[in-house]
């Protein structure tokens, strides 16, 4: 398997919709990634199998913090390293837009997301009570020293 990557346009939009409804049960529309894509202000990055996305990481860089949006992996691609690789492109590419510092919410029951996070150096700050529509809290996670980061 040959994973790579490159940045979204807003042409993606139908492909990523496609990853987005198999991972989320309030799925993002289609519209709502055009839109993204055309935003100078978000960076959205695709992970391709060939010429299938299988997965994107999408950032929000505004001065110098850089918020993740959203991050998804077709189920069939999850667990192998996938999820990984595509946060340290992100992390570098917010590094190379002068970004200092990087947050992002997860929910509290996607252990293993949180468990990549960590290992990335992403560290707990606190909950958002009731964040996601069914009532989930989120978990805040920041890197406040996004230049130690490789």
């Amino acid at each position: 398997m040959q994973i790579d990557f490159r940045k979204m346009t807003p042409e993606d939009a139908s492909a990523v919709e496609v990853v987005e409804k198999s991972c989320f049960d309030m799925p993002w529309s289609r519209q709502s990634f055009w839109q993204e894509a055309s935003n100078d202000k978000a960076y959205y990055l695709l992970a391709l199998d060939g010429e299938r996305v299988i997965g994107y990481v999408g950032v929000w860089i505004l001065f110098d913090e850089a918020q993740i949006t959203n991050v998804a992996i077709t189920p069939e691609y999850q667990n192998k390293g996938i999820g990984r690789l595509m946060m340290k492109e992100i992390i570098k590419i917010s590094q190379e837009r002068k970004a200092n510092a990087m947050t992002l919410e997860v929910r509290p029951s996607n252990k293993g997301a949180i468990h990549l996070y960590e290992s990335l150096g992403f560290k707990s700050v606190g909950r958002r009570r009731g964040y996601y529509e069914d009532g989930e809290d989120a978990e805040i996670m920041w890197i406040t020293d996004l230049t130690n980061i490789k």
